[in-house]
C-alpha cells in the first residue's frame, strides 16, 4: 500500500494511492486518525488497506499538492557515513557506532516541490537516501525485533549546504536550511518490502546518474540503526530515520557538482518509486 499526505483544497489530508488515483482517508477515519502519523500510531494500517479495497478513489494524484510523507514527525534522525564509498570519498573513518544528526520538519519539501537554494550559499548538494518511518513505539529495541517496528519506507534527498555543514564539527546548520530536503513521494508499507530485502538506490541530476548503491552495502544495517537510536530515546510512531547516502556526492567530485536553479534531482529506489524535486533560489 502506498500512502501520501497532501492538501485537499488547502486542507491537510492523507490517502492511499491506487494507480493514478487517490482515496482520501480523512473522511474514512475522521477524529480517530486526522493525519497519517495518527493512522500509524493508532494501528489502523490494516483498516486503511481494507478501505482501499472497498471504496473507489475519487482524487487524481497529479492534481494534488503533496506534503512530505509525514508532515509532522516527532523526530527525524539521519545516519551519516553509512556506505563505505562515501566514507572513503570524505576521508573519514568507519565508526563502531552510527553517526547521527537531526533534521527538523521545516527543512523538508514534498515530491514535486522545489528544493530551495538559499542566498547564504550556493553549495547545495544532493544525497539520495532511503527513509524508514517508525510504526510502533519502542525503547531499547533489539535488532531481531527491529523490522516489526517499521511502518514503511520512502525516498529522501538529504540536501546539504556543504560549506555550512563543514564550518564546524557540528553538522546541524548545513543539514537544516529551510526546504532543502526532499521526502516522498509516498510511504510504501512494510508488508510490501521484506525484511533484509536488497533495495537499489539511484540519484540522478538532470537525468545523469550520480549515485548508485544497494542496501546490503550499508555499514550499519537498518535494524542496527533502530536498536542504537532506541537505546538513548524511545522511538515513536511517525518518527523518521534517514539511513545514509552512498558515494558520489557533488561536493567530492572533480569538478564539484552542486544543484542549480532549474535542475531536476531524482532519487529512485526500486522497491519504492521516484522522488522528484526541482531546484529554485529562495525568493
Amino acid at each position: 500500500m502506498k500512502l501520501i499526505s497532501f492538501l485537499n483544497a488547502s486542507v491537510p489530508s492523507y490517502g492511499v494511492v491506487l494507480d493514478d488515483q487517490v482515496l482520501d482517508l480523512t473522511p474514512v477515519f475522521g477524529a480517530r486518525a486526522p493525519d497519517l502519523k495518527s493512522l500509524i500510531a493508532n494501528n489502523l494500517l490494516a483498516e486503511a488497506a481494507e478501505a482501499a479495497r472497498q471504496q473507489r478513489p475519487t482524487l487524481a494524484f497529479s492534481a494534488l499538492t503533496l506534503q512530505p510523507v509525514v508532515p509532522n514527525p516527532g523526530k527525524i534522525f539521519c545516519i551519516g557515513l553509512n556506505y563505505g564509498e562515501h566514507v572513503r570519498e570524505t576521508g573519514k573513518q568507519v565508526t563502531e557506532t552510527p553517526v547521527i544528526f537531526i533534521r527538523v520538519p521545516d527543512s523538508q519539501v514534498a515530491h514535486g516541490q522545489d528544493i530551495v537554494r538559499p542566498p547564504e550559499s550556493h553549495r547545495l548538494d544532493f544525497e539520495g537516501e532511503i527513509a524508514i518511518v517508525i510504526g510502533k513505539r519502542g525503547r531499547r529495541i533489539q535488532e531481531a525485533d527491529a523490522w516489526s517496528h517499521i511502518a514503511g519506507y520512502s525516498c529522501y534527498n538529504d540536501g546539504s549546504i556543504r560549506d555550512w555543514q563543514v564550518a564546524t564539527s557540528q553538522w546541524t546548520p548545513g543539514k537544516n536550511f529551510w526546504r532543502t530536503g526532499g521526502f516522498g513521494p509516498w510511504l510504501v508499507t512494510a508488508d510490501e518490502i521484506a525484511p533484509n530485502q536488497s533495495m537499489t538506490l539511484v540519484t540522478r541530476l538532470n537525468g545523469q546518474e550520480m549515485q548508485r548503491t544497494t542496501t546490503d552495502m550499508m555499514i550499519h544495517s537498518i535494524p542496527r540503526q533502530i536498536a542504537y537510536i532506541s537505546s538513548f530515546i524511545p522511538l515513536e510512531p511517525g518518527d523518521v530515520i534517514v539511513t545514509g547516502t552512498p558515494g558520489g556526492v557533488g561536493n567530492k567530485r572533480t569538478p564539484q557538482v552542486f544543484m542549480q536553479p532549474g535542475d531536476i534531482c531524482e532519487i529512485e529506489v526500486d522497491a519504492i518509486g521516484v522522488l522528484r524535486n526541482g531546484i529554485r533560489d529562495d525568493a
